[in-house]
């Protein structure tokens, strides 16, 4: 045989044993995740070969599926003999949900390693950790708040509402100047959600409104009654726009924009739906204080990761666990999407102004919710929530309208 042929089979030989050798030493890790939109999908992708380049031994099997495919498929991949390593997740009731049945591994000992306890501000305890031991990682979130137009209230000498009398204070004032106190548009029933969620958190406090959303309390109950008085005021005494059930969210938001509204109870993304001009004369106040005694709770919507009970690699998942919860394994997150992020050690500079007011908002919150229809079984959420929008109706039948939630509950508990 000729001995350069020969030598360059015998390099050839040794080179796939080498690559095979190095792939067969390589670790397979499976991430199942629902970030399907594209900026969430490239910064997912990029997000695992920061971890690849930092874990030469891992490779990442990233799977990512449609948000709605995904709810439905995690059911199956959980209870299956070959699950995921690690899966994206929605924090507090959906969670527990898989607490409850088993299907998820306790990663108290990476809460404890890695001093997430310390690392997270201390109200995503209430939404990640259950009996005690810490069963999810809270990874990004977008906060709640009123937002309002600035020129609108320096214009009538307008502070920032901090208790409820003052709020009603400052609405009485943009009435008597022809401004409606709150835009929102109902098309879309969850943003009439959020103000039951909101006054629910404010005087009965997160527990009472956790239990009462997990069908553990009855809608009948006279603390419930407190709620629908309340929003029963503003509702009779014009404080929103009228015929909000004719306009989606975004339409609603018309009338914030034209000047016509100058506050509207919304999400962290009501800054990316405005114009620019808009956007720029925005900014926003904690939900007033109803109650003194009543810790402070905000609707913190947080997505975040868990670890299946049946892992395949459950040492390397939890060693991935551990990366999602530093600072490089949340940057991604924070600087190309906007997003805020649990960890407090993420450089501040990191954020714009209003966002860092939102992280510095949350730092100083006791408890977490995480929304009407994230904290509620889907099939009683949406029933109730059409209760809700007979409320908005007719605010005077609230009794009424609470025998109606209540017998959604009773069915929902004898299924």
């Amino acid at each position: 045989m000729n001995f350069k042929n020969f030598s360059l089979i015998t390099i050839t030989l040794v080179m796939i044993m080498v690559l095979s050798f190095s792939a067969a030493a390589q670790e397979k890790l499976v991430v199942n995740t629902y970030t399907s939109d594209p900026a969430p999908r490239k910064a997912m992708k990029e997000l695992v070969a920061k971890y690849e380049e930092m874990n030469p031994d891992v490779d990442v099997q990233l799977n990512i599926t449609a948000h709605e495919d995904f709810k439905q498929a995690i059911r199956i991949w959980l209870t299956s003999d070959n699950p995921p390593d690690v899966f994206s997740w929605f924090a507090g009731n959906r969670a527990a949900y898989f607490v409850e049945k088993g299907l998820v591994m306790d990663i108290s000992d990476v809460w404890k390693e890695e001093n997430f306890y310390e690392k997270f501000p201390k109200a995503f305890k209430s939404i990640s950790v259950f009996n005690d031991k810490a069963y999810f990682l809270p990874h990004n979130y977008y906060w709640w708040s009123v937002f309002y137009r600035e020129s609108i209230f320096k214009e009538y000498g307008l502070k920032e509402p901090q208790t409820w009398e003052e709020l009603l204070e400052v609405g009485e004032t943009l009435k008597a100047n022809g401004i409606t106190p709150f835009a929102i548009g109902t098309k879309f029933r969850w943003t009439a959600a959020a103000w039951f969620d909101y006054l629910n958190l404010r005087i009965n406090g997160a527990d009472f409104h956790k239990d009462l959303m997990a069908g553990k309390i009855p809608f009948t109950d006279e603390r419930v009654a407190e709620v629908f008085k309340k929003w029963k005021y503003l509702i009779e005494n014009d404080f929103f726009v009228e015929n909000a059930a004719a306009y989606s969210w975004q339409e609603g938001l018309r009338f914030l924009s034209n000047g016509d509204a100058a506050m509207y109870l919304m999400g962290q993304f009501i800054l990316d739906a405005t114009s620019e001009e808009v956007s720029k004369d925005l900014n926003f106040f904690r939900f007033p204080i109803l109650d003194k005694s009543v810790p402070v709770a905000e609707d913190l919507p947080t997505d975040g990761f868990m670890v299946p009970a049946k892992a395949p690699h459950p040492e390397l998942a939890k060693d991935f666990i551990a990366f999602l919860g530093s600072v490089e394994g949340q940057r991604l997150f924070a600087e190309d999407l906007g997003r805020l992020v649990t960890n407090k050690n993420m450089p501040a500079e990191v954020y714009d102004k209003l966002t860092l007011k939102g992280r510095e908002m949350i730092d100083n919150t006791d408890k977490l919710a995480q929304f009407y229809d994230r904290d509620m079984d889907p099939e009683l959420a949406d029933k109730t929530m059409n209760s809700l929008m007979a409320f908005w109706y007719s605010p005077e039948d609230y009794r009424n309208i609470m025998k109606e939630m209540e017998a959604h509950r009773q069915n929902f508990i004898n299924d």
